[in-house]
């Protein structure tokens, strides 16, 4: 049965199977178990090398701050700073406008990026498995919406295509235009260094025109419609943004300005390569000092850090709860005890996770850090103590 609300659709499958036996239940557990031996090792892996390249850049960064020279300008090169790292500060400037023709549209910036979206049929799905007289049986609620999209939806994937057809392709594609060129004063930007100014922003259409009679303006979008209020399906609507806006700009404003840690040749700006084995290559917005700089640096990777434990840590968990289940599938003929079977397995991965996480980074930094290593380690045996400790003594016989 269908609905309909507006260019919303809605239907209703429902599938049943026979209960998997006891044996059917073990052999998926037992896949479980392998996927989840991958998952375990893996983290061992992702924590181990997380931990080595975490001081590695701290101390890279540390010798680049030693090591630094502020550059007392930018519009003249020094012979004395080459193959030196140094720091400088400037707005951009870039040889020539970046244009795309098709729109009538230029601006002085690094990066112009034009953004194609096409509305289009969207299904969702929502499931909710039940037993009914010894089957069990799945409800899944189709609902389809059109919405705008910047990729191609392939209704060929669709429950039900009939009705919700989407156009294979657009007929206008995104792209992203680059200048070849990009300075700050006289020092000419690594490409490593152009990727990075990636601050992009909506690029107002109040002041040009329609560029063709079948193209249509209306807010901070060009619309390939008949009628941009109300689309259908195939009408595509594009939008530009813009990063690092590199000359001045009557509705704009001024060029923005980049602070640059990098290494001097000639009159380029490329990678350091420092003592620790990392790189140095770095832009922030703004005109920031030598040691906002480097602040930034340590708080990025300190994030990076920690963002990499945590996915090490829940990689450790869910693969020792994987190798673990088969326990359950034993038991779970038994409501009571299964029910108290599957939260004692839960523990037993969480504080199993949290010792093996403690002990990898432990022995990461053990080469870099021998007493924090030590203590980290001891630190490890903590949730195995606490566990223990919670369970009750045994009798006396």
């Amino acid at each position: 049965q269908f609905s309909d609300t507006g260019s919303r659709k809605e239907h209703v499958k429902i599938t049943s199977e026979s209960k998997p036996g006891f044996l059917e239940r073990l052999s998926e557990t037992s896949g479980g178990m392998l996927l989840g031996l991958v998952t375990f090792l893996l983290a061992f892996y992702l924590l181990f090398t997380n931990e080595g390249r975490a001081l590695r850049t701290a101390k890279s960064l540390d010798e680049g701050l030693s090591l630094v020279v502020p550059l007392d300008t930018i519009h003249s090169i020094s012979q004395q700073n080459e193959g030196r790292l140094v720091h400088l500060s400037g707005a951009l400037s870039t040889s020539k406008p970046l244009f795309d023709p098709s729109y009538g549209l230029s601006i002085q910036a690094v990066k112009l990026k034009r953004n194609v979206e096409m509305y289009q049929w969207v299904e969702y799905e929502d499931s909710k498995e039940y037993e009914e007289n010894g089957e069990i049986k799945k409800e899944t609620k189709y609902s389809y919406n059109t919405e705008w999209k910047s990729e191609v939806v392939n209704s060929r994937n669709f429950d039900k295509e009939i009705g919700h057809k989407n156009p294979s392709a657009m007929a206008v594609e995104s792209f992203t235009a680059v200048s070849p060129n990009v300075q700050v004063g006289s020092f000419v930007l690594s490409k490593g260094l152009v990727d990075k100014i990636d601050n992009f922003k909506q690029l107002s259409l109040a002041n040009l025109e329609d560029p063709h009679a079948d193209v249509t303006r209306g807010g901070d979008y060009f619309y390939h419609s008949e009628n941009p209020r109300r689309p259908e399906v195939g009408d595509l609507r594009v939008s530009f943004f813009y990063a690092g806006l590199s000359g001045e700009d009557p509705h704009l404003g001024s060029a923005d300005k980049v602070t640059v840690v990098a290494r001097q040749r000639g009159d380029q700006l490329v990678p350091y390569h420092t003592k620790s084995g990392d790189i140095l290559e770095i832009l922030h917005p703004g005109d920031l000092s030598v040691e906002e700089v480097f602040q930034k640096e340590h708080q990025s990777n300190t994030m990076k850090t920690w963002a990499l434990r945590a996915a090490g840590w829940l990689s450790m968990f869910v693969g020792i709860s994987l190798m673990t289940r088969i326990f359950y599938t034993l038991v779970d003929w038994f409501p009571v005890v299964r029910d108290l079977v599957n939260i004692g397995l839960k523990a037993f991965a969480f504080c199993v996770a949290t010792s093996l996480s403690l002990l990898t980074i432990s022995v990461g930094w053990l080469f870099y850090r021998p007493l924090w290593a030590l203590l980290i380690g001891l630190l490890s045996v903590v949730p195995v103590v606490v566990a223990r400790s919670r369970v009750p003594p045994k009798k006396q016989q």
